[in-house]
């Protein structure tokens, strides 16, 4: 059962909290100021708010703000775990934020939402329950069978709030469980993403086979065969090997480089900078200085017309036998330079968080043994300057996913941004 937050008599709903000099709301969203209007957007709905927490933030500085809560409310049918969204911006309520239920204290407007009703994902209300995605499975045929409710498992990957969600549907057969994976899309972006599929399939690349695609913006992919690199970079034999690696880059179709340009990360530098120091203002030295020699380093540098991936990076692949068995997430496939995707994979094997000391050991030694590979393709000190580049905007995520020890992983994140910068400059 989805409970759903509902306008009242007025369009717009009313809380009575201000909070001065915030024109993106982040001084709203990310501290305890929220608390009042969670209350008031929860009592709206017909429920009393009992506890709540930030869940995660998405903050474009002195634009807007996205937030997420997990909240315990009492409805009148019991009580009951939820997740809340709320969207702040300077410039007033989208067209889409018409969606949510906007709530105004007399300066601002605030879209709020209960998940799954996401108001730019229409399509997660049917991808959070087993009753729609089995109906979902069943009016696409995807399997020989029909598929009951109770035969389907959903277990949530990823979920940025107003972006993109994907989901692992799992569904019980005589024959074993079937994995597929279920991504929530964004109406602007549902055609692109599905021509991508369709294009790198038919030139062989590996990518997730399409089984089924719905009305609201749903994309069902069957499950790649291996096993995830992130995984397999732990392991006690290499995975793959660098040349693999550049070799399944290579092999994308020359297409895909006529497909609209996703600007490189290292384009938005100070973008990402902006961000690690809204959350961390003790870090703006160091993060202006390695911004700046950053820019100028890739400032002559053309606009690739290579085929690229995007995204490239340990968990957008999968591995068997040796060698790469399977690439996810070609949404961002287009024209660019060789050096971005492999100073993504650099990036994001730099930054993996968690790890014990033999499984660092590991990713290190796969470092060692891929980057002279990369310095072999790309130019070195490009190659470092864009991987800086990643590793900033990588910055983000401890503090948009609000975890436990945040500063600490930032500030290990900037160490190793700074470590390449300081290798070329």
């Amino acid at each position: 059962m989805s409970h759903v937050l509902t306008d009242g008599p007025d369009d717009t709903a009313r809380w009575g909290l201000t909070v001065p000099n915030d024109p993106d709301g982040a001084e709203l969203l990310t501290t305890d100021a929220v608390g009042e209007l969670l209350q008031v957007a929860v009592e709206h709905g017909g429920g009393k708010l009992i506890d709540w927490e930030l869940d995660h933030v998405d903050n474009n500085p002195q634009q807007s703000t996205t937030a997420t809560y997990t909240a315990t409310v009492e409805w009148s049918f019991g009580r009951r775990e939820e997740l809340l969204g709320v969207s702040a911006r300077a410039g007033g309520s989208t067209t889409s934020d018409q969606r949510a239920v906007l709530f105004a204290d007399g300066a601002r407007e605030v879209a709020v939402w209960l998940y799954p009703r996401d108001p730019d994902l229409p399509g997660l209300q049917r991808a959070a329950f087993p009753t729609e995605m089995a109906e979902v499975l069943n009016e696409q045929r995807v399997l020989q069978m029909p598929v009951t409710p109770d035969q389907v498992t959903l277990e949530m990957i990823g979920y940025r709030p107003r972006r993109r969600a994907v989901l692992k549907c799992t569904v019980a057969t005589p024959q074993g469980p079937v994995n597929y994976f279920v991504k929530v899309l964004r109406e602007q972006h549902f055609a692109e993403v599905r021509q991508r599929h369709d294009l790198l399939l038919a030139a062989g690349v590996p990518a997730p086979p399409v089984v089924a695609t719905t009305p609201d913006h749903l994309l069902v992919l069957a499950e790649l065969p291996g096993r995830p690199l992130a995984q397999a970079i732990f392991d006690p034999v290499a995975p793959c090997s660098g040349e693999n690696l550049v070799a399944v880059l290579d092999a994308m179709p020359s297409a895909v480089a006529g497909l609209p340009r996703r600007p490189p990360w290292s384009d938005a530098v100070d973008h990402y900078a902006d961000m690690v120091v809204k959350a961390m203002p003790d870090q703006e030295p160091r993060l202006r200085w390695m911004a700046t020699l950053i820019r100028q380093g890739l400032a002559n540098c053309p606009l690739g017309t290579e085929a690229t991936h995007g995204d490239f990076h340990e968990g957008q692949l999968f591995v068997a036998n040796g060698v790469v068995s399977g690439i996810l997430d070609v949404d961002t496939a287009g024209p660019g330079r060789r050096a971005d995707d492999l100073a993504c994979m650099i990036a994001h094997m730099s930054t993996v968080q968690r790890m014990n000391a033999e499984q660092a050991k590991r990713v290190q030694d796969l470092l060692r043994d891929w980057v002279p590979v990369f310095d072999q393709r790309v130019d070195p000190v490009e190659l470092r300057l864009r991987a800086a580049a990643v590793i900033i905007s990588l910055a983000t995520g401890p503090y948009r996913g609000q975890e436990p020890k945040w500063e600490a992983e930032t500030l290990g994140i900037l160490d190793s941004a700074e470590s390449l910068v300081r290798q070329v400059s």
